[in-house]
């Protein structure tokens, strides 16, 4: 899976008129990823999962897309 990449640059609008950021999937996905550490690493506080989310990004670049979903888990897990 490869969600964290940036879906379009254009919005995309529902069928009852509300609007969806492009990025609302980067957001989701983040989201999960946080969830499934934190359930994963329960020691761990939300920010110093975010943290090792964070610093997994600085190692790639500065960039997460690219990464599927369950390697950036596994090197986050690592970190942590």
């Amino acid at each position: 899976e490869n969600s964290l990449q940036k879906t379009s640059t254009c919005s995309s609008s529902y069928p009852s008129g509300m609007f969806v950021s492009p990025y609302a999937l980067n957001l989701s996905s983040f989201t999960r990823l946080i969830k499934r550490l934190r359930e994963r690493h329960p020691e761990f506080s939300r920010d110093e999962v975010v943290a090792a989310v964070q610093e997994v990004r600085k190692r790639n670049k500065g960039v997460l897309s690219g990464l599927a979903i369950s390697s950036i888990e596994e090197k986050a897990s690592a970190i942590l």
